[in-house]
């Protein structure tokens, strides 16, 4: 082999092991690359998980604390019922002064200051963000509302509305959106403001435990001052403003032993309230009067019938 040739040679591998190592470099760099964009994006969708599963917690809770606040305004409100022995002017008003300002129609005393402790809307918020900070998450909640409402008779449902922004606090994820919660607050186990207001007594609003009338249980059902759905009476809500005269869809009734027996009242709640005539029946006791020329009653009629259904 000549001189020549061995330098072609040697020229040819010195070649070869630079493109060997510039595959081999390159291949490097590539392979790098995509794993550290493999680990950036595994963080990034980590840290996106982390953050969703801390906003689902949060209408969770948020659910929760409205159920909470929610209650306690009822109650409160049925508060200043007694003291004031008048009824709530506006409820849809009330209820949102008393989330918002922690007052009960401009009234401000430590019985409400202490159960609305933690209930307002600025304690809620204040909450949520310092649980937010502790996960490196700034929120912001904006335009907030709440109102009050009847969907069934036995329950008042708590709509909150805010437009909730949470972000990274490193830029990684950002979410806008509009929360809608609900929360339903049952009304039984609840004073019925009527009667306190008309007749200065003390009835906590039970749901009747009989399915049907017969002449039996419907004087059990009367005595212990039980209360059905009836279309034609006022929902609690319409109780608490006093507007004993309103038919709502959720209505609800019980039946008032009279004070005065031989007062001649329709027995129904609302209707005696109105100081409404009643019939008697014959197949009930004397107290027992009805207004019969109210097709609602029907149901409290079941003398010429074996069972009067709800």
């Amino acid at each position: 082999m000549g001189l020549k040739n061995f330098i072609l040679i040697k020229n040819k591998k010195g070649i070869f092991f630079t493109i060997l190592v510039l595959v081999i470099l390159t291949l490097f760099f590539l392979s790098y690359s995509f794993l550290s964009g493999f680990q950036e994006r595994k963080t990034i969708q980590k840290r996106i998980e982390t953050m969703n599963s801390f906003l689902f917690s949060i209408e969770e809770n948020l659910q929760r604390q409205l159920f909470i606040s929610g209650y306690r305004i009822i109650f409160l409100m049925e508060q200043r019922i007694i003291e004031k022995s008048d009824y709530i002017d506006d409820v849809e008003t009330s209820f949102p002064e008393a989330f918002f300002d922690g007052t009960i129609e401009g009234t401000f005393n430590p019985e409400i200051q202490i159960l609305m402790t933690g209930a307002k809307f600025s304690d809620i918020e204040n909450d949520i963000k310092n649980k937010a900070n502790k996960i490196n998450t700034d929120i912001i909640l904006k335009n907030p509302s709440i109102s009050i409402s009847q969907e069934d008779p036995w329950n008042v449902k708590v709509t909150f509305v805010v437009n909730l922004t949470m972000r990274d606090i490193s830029n990684l994820a950002l979410w806008n959106k509009t929360e809608i919660i609900n929360a339903y607050i049952p009304v039984e186990g609840f004073q019925d403001p009527t009667y306190f207001i008309e007749e200065l007594q003390s009835v906590i609003i039970n749901k009747t435990i009989y399915t049907t009338f017969d002449a039996s249980n419907l004087q059990a059902h009367a005595q212990n001052t039980y209360y059905i759905n009836n279309t034609g009476a006022p929902s609690f809500l319409d109780r608490l403003e006093g507007n004993i005269n309103i038919a709502n869809h959720n209505g609800i009734e019980s039946l008032a032993v009279p004070l005065l027996p031989a007062n001649g009242v329709s027995i129904v709640d609302y209707e005696y309230f109105q100081s409404i005539q009643g019939s008697t029946l014959s197949c009930m006791p004397a107290w027992f009067r009805i207004n019969l020329n109210n097709p609602k009653n029907n149901i409290y009629n079941p003398c010429d019938i074996d069972t009067a259904n709800i």
